[in-house]
């Protein structure tokens, strides 16, 4: 399925793009002692101004569901619930693979995020490295700077590494677990909105759009469709596992769980894509095969929508793709267009990524990252689903050693957890979930 595409904007090996072009031509001619080149400007905004202002106005061409009791009509059928009840030594277990490995997926990717395959390919052959890495990288290209303003590229590296570094892919589920201990497993999104404005200092896309609608009083059922194009990205995507975590083998709860979350920032597709996820890790806790939780996670989105079928392309294509090579290049041609950071492409490579790996947890994460794209994001999925599913037994040493039982955020007030300690929460909050 190609999505529209931009002359004015999409950058093209060397044609440099128009709206590129009037910034760079103003800046020029204002060198050169050029006259009415403010009269130009304002011409071309308002022109851009006018163009957004009817593409806000097009009436949606499909009618997919927002509101939760309509998702639910939608659903094809399904397991809905797994566990009755929770064995603490095997929950245990499975949710210290699921966090450790959600860690050491965003971990692997954070420094090459957004990179392309040959890009990661020529640092990997610059530190005579294997590729796809199946370790953290020894150092990094451009390793002093800072990202969310608490930790430097180095800190992702074996080289520096000293607990898990920042990233809003690791801050999202802890204010998920925030959330629930501040307001309990009945909260709703308002109280997500309150959570955010007393933890979260930034946010990116959907998020920071929420955010600051937040700031301006716009309440929280309104926060994600007010001037937010970004409502369907991956923003919410990566904020499902809180949900999986504190509904094990209870996937219709986690789904739940992560439409209240999900409905602050996003819509449709947006939503779904937290719903899937936090649905399929809810279900990996409770099988043995990761690739049988995917398929879980479907029967709790419209089976109907456009994030369905995507998971169910991926899933139907998933036999012949090999490697990471092949999943890039096969995702990137079925979906011409679409934004990188949009969820259902990266569900795809997340999926992708599973399938090829299976229950070898290096090869999942090293598999999902190689693929760029939000490889931080789609890892951390990646590397939580599996990691669920073979628990903390099955993830290697090395994945985890480096993290020194310590993670860092960039919420006000709570700058460092400990891994020890946020297991125990989330198995209390598990816990409150299933008596609720």
């Amino acid at each position: 399925m190609a999505y529209p595409t931009s002359i004015i904007f999409d950058r093209k090996p060397g044609v440099i793009p128009p709206a590129e072009q009037i910034q760079l031509y103003s800046q020029l001619k204002h060198e050169y002692g050029a006259k009415g080149i403010d009269k130009i400007i304002r011409r071309a905004e308002k022109a851009v101004f006018d163009a957004v202002r009817a593409l806000k106005k097009l009436p949606a061409g499909t009618k997919e569901p927002n509101a939760l009791s309509a998702i639910q009509k939608a659903r094809p059928a399904g397991p809905r619930r797994l566990w009755k009840s929770i064995d603490p030594a095997v929950f245990r277990e499975r949710l210290e693979g699921a966090l450790l490995g959600r860690m050491a997926g965003c971990t692997l990717g954070a420094p090459v995020e957004f990179w392309d395959v040959v890009k990661m390919e020529r640092m990997a052959k610059e530190y005579k490295v294997a590729f796809p890495p199946v370790n953290y990288w020894p150092d990094a290209h451009d390793r002093l700077r800072v990202r969310y303003n608490v930790s430097k590229i180095e800190e992702y590296t074996l080289k520096k590494m000293n607990g898990v570094p920042v990233d809003d892919d690791i801050v999202y589920t802890l204010i998920g677990l925030l959330i629930l201990e501040d307001y309990g497993p009945r909260f709703t999104t308002a109280d997500v909105g309150r959570a955010w404005l007393r933890y979260l200092p930034m946010a990116c896309t959907a998020e920071d759009i929420a955010l600051k609608n937040l700031k301006k009083g716009v309440p929280a059922d309104k926060a994600g469709e007010v001037d937010n194009p970004y409502c369907e990205w991956i923003g919410a995507d990566i904020r499902s596992d809180p949900w999986g975590y504190v509904a094990p083998g209870w996937p219709e709860k986690a789904a739940e769980l992560a439409y209240r979350d999900a409905y602050l920032s996003h819509r449709r597709e947006g939503v779904y894509g937290e719903m899937y996820f936090s649905a399929v890790i809810a279900a990996a806790f409770a099988v043995n095969d990761p690739v049988e939780a995917l398929k879980i996670g479907l029967s709790e989105i419209p089976a109907k929508s456009a994030m369905a079928d995507g998971v169910k392309w991926a899933l139907k294509i998933s036999p012949r793709i090999r490697n990471f090579k092949q999943a890039r290049e096969i995702v990137e041609k079925e979906f011409t267009g679409m934004s990188w950071v949009h969820t259902i492409i990266n569900a795809c490579l997340t999926i992708l990524g599973i399938t090829i790996g299976k229950k070898d947890f290096t090869k999942v994460i090293s598999q999902t990252v190689a693929m760029g794209m939000d490889n931080d994001c789609t890892a951390a999925t990646a590397g939580s689903i599996v990691g669920a599913v073979v628990g903390k037994k099955g993830i290697p040493a090395r994945w985890y050693k480096p993290f020194h039982n310590k993670v860092k955020s960039y919420f006000y007030g709570n700058p460092v957890f400990k891994i020890d300690d946020l297991i125990k929460r989330f198995m209390k909050q598990a816990d409150s979930v299933f008596k609720a």
